[in-house]
């Protein structure tokens, strides 16, 4: 195994891509809704619309495309799904200078980003595993997640920056920037790619059980399935409360927009410093027990939300859960992703993460949708607080215990 600091020239340019499109990402976080409400006059049915169907339909776009991409190289994919990104973005910039920006475009790149999102994360989740052995997994997905993390403290506040002294689409415009200059660090990766079956002339037709593959592949693991289901759940709940707080926190209790983003990206601090403690932390205890002890606590601090008054001590409780709330996923999240990958057999990965991912979208956009309207029949802050009590719960989906590791000695071009 390789140190933490030397993992190859390789990944260098795969973590250097991811970085950069991760920072884009963040520049434009809200830049759609912004869009939508300012230069397009949108009310708030259209853009709860632009979030969740934009989501949920990227998603079903993006079911056949798991299986087909498992029978391509993932680098040429992955460079595709970048550039096929920043096109789709570039269109808004071109639209609004023209004066013919409208609103069924921004749901169509909504739509075309999300899937390609998708794909992306899957192929190169398939990509990583075939570029680092084994042991310099874990290593790998804390360098993602401490460089999600960074991105999200820096990131907004840049990006509100330059909508202020450049425009609503100048984020937009970064962000499509963000993705050619991944896609050109993932062509600098360079080297040979293993052809997987499909390129050695053996079948690569998609057949109708190919789109459900991922799906049984997860619920047939005694170690995947209640990880899966975990994610599914917890996710959805979680980013179901967002709307509900912005509503609570912008309107009921009279807080300013800085204290809102203060509130969200001083707190991911923690996510930068549970990331990097993930590796050692297993080190010590192993995964099993870092996996269930880190989901555990994770479930503990959304109640919190529910207690949320108004003035320095609301802001300092909303900051506090938040803390807590993201150390905790900052450490569960590479050592879930690093289980995933290591049950996972190498000819499913990209068929696997495309149906994690896809049903994780899925439920958060049907999980919001449910809680938009509980939170307009019991207020948010009931909402929030249901939300919260149905989280506590969420432990009890975590693996109970840790199976052995399936090989990849199966993994035959004919199997496959």
């Amino acid at each position: 195994m390789r140190n933490g600091r030397g993992l190859g020239r390789s990944f260098g340019w795969l973590w250097g891509a991811y970085g950069t499109s991760a920072l884009g990402t963040w520049l434009a976080f809200g830049a759609f809704p912004l869009i939508a409400v300012q230069v397009l006059r949108a009310g708030p049915a259209e853009v709860a619309a632009l979030s969740s169907a934009g989501a949920a339909v990227g998603a079903a776009v993006a079911v056949p495309l798991g299986p087909w991409v498992e029978f391509r190289r993932k680098r040429p994919v992955l460079i595709a799904m970048d550039l096929v990104r920043c096109a789709a973005l570039l269109t808004i910039p071109v639209a609004y200078a023209l004066g013919a920006l409208s609103f069924v475009q921004l749901l169509l790149v909504s739509v075309v980003v999300a899937a390609a999102d998708i794909t992306f994360r899957a192929a190169s989740g398939a990509y990583l595993k075939t570029l680092l052995p084994p042991g310099d997994l874990l290593a790998a997905n804390a360098r993602f997640e401490s460089t999600a993390w960074t991105t999200t403290i820096i990131g907004p506040p840049l990006g509100g920056a330059a909508i202020g002294l450049l425009g609503p689409v100048a984020t937009v415009v970064a962000d499509a920037v963000s993705y050619l200059l991944s896609a050109l660090g993932l062509r600098a990766i360079g080297g040979g790619e293993a052809r997987p079956a499909a390129d050695r002339g053996t079948t690569a037709r998609l057949r109708p059980g190919d789109l459900v593959a991922g799906w049984r592949y997860i619920l047939a693991d005694p170690t995947l399935r209640p990880l899966f289901l975990n994610a599914a759940v917890f996710n959805g709940l979680l980013m179901a409360t967002e709307p509900l707080l912005a509503v609570l926190m912008l309107g009921h209790l009279g807080f300013t927009p800085w204290q809102y983003g203060l509130a969200f990206a001083a707190p991911s601090l923690g996510g930068l410093l549970g990331s990097r403690l993930a590796r050692p932390l297993v080190a010590r205890y192993g995964q099993h027990r870092v996996l269930t002890v880190s989901g555990r606590l994770r479930a503990l601090w959304p109640l919190g939300l529910a207690f949320l008054g108004p003035g320095t001590g609301g802001l300092l409780l909303v900051t506090g859960v938040e803390l807590g709330l993201i150390f905790c996923c900052g450490v569960f999240n590479p050592v879930s992703a690093t289980c995933r990958l290591e049950r996972t057999r190498t000819d499913r990965v990209t068929r696997v993460l495309s149906a994690w991912t896809v049903t994780t979208k899925a439920t958060t956009a049907l999980l919001t949708a449910v809680w938009g309207v509980l939170g307009s029949l019991l207020g948010p802050r009931t909402a929030i607080g249901l939300a919260g009590l149905l989280l506590l719960a969420t432990p009890l989906l975590l693996p109970r215990r840790t199976a052995e590791v399936p090989t990849d000695a199966e993994a035959s071009p004919a199997h496959a």
